[in-house]
């Protein structure tokens, strides 16, 4: 099994992840395909330029797709972790989205559990 490694920086979002992460039919299916029911948020991270080029890599990685109810666009997600938490990156199938920036969902709140904060360094170990 081949791992990628993303490194970034930790930054505060719109709280967009975290309404996705509580849709019922997103929780479930995070449950089912990961074995974990989500914390109501993600860890957001901005890469760097060599960084923003292997995300590019995982959106033909594989992972398990997230299929939306109506009206809600599409995802595929990927097992990871950061410093040896089990958690997945989201990949947003959204126009325009950023290429730069990834989310992560967890069981637990990465901020409090790993003690980050906005600007910290943090580097994901994706699963392809």
């Amino acid at each position: 099994m081949k791992t990628l490694q993303l490194k970034g920086r930790i930054f505060s979002g719109k709280g967009k992840g975290a309404e996705f992460v509580n849709l019922s039919w997103a929780k479930k299916q995070i449950e089912e395909k990961f074995g974990f029911m989500p914390h109501p948020g993600t860890l957001n991270i901005r890469l760097d330029g060599k960084n923003t080029k292997m995300k590019k890599a995982l959106m033909n990685a594989g992972g398990a797709e997230i299929v939306p109810a109506p009206g809600y666009c599409r995802g595929r997600i990927l097992q990871a972790s950061i410093m040896k938490v089990k958690c997945a990156v989201v990949i947003p199938e959204v126009l325009g989205y950023p290429e730069d920036v990834v989310e992560v969902i967890s069981r637990a709140n990465l901020r409090e559990k790993l003690h980050l904060a906005d600007n910290s360094w943090v580097e994901v170990k994706v699963t392809l």
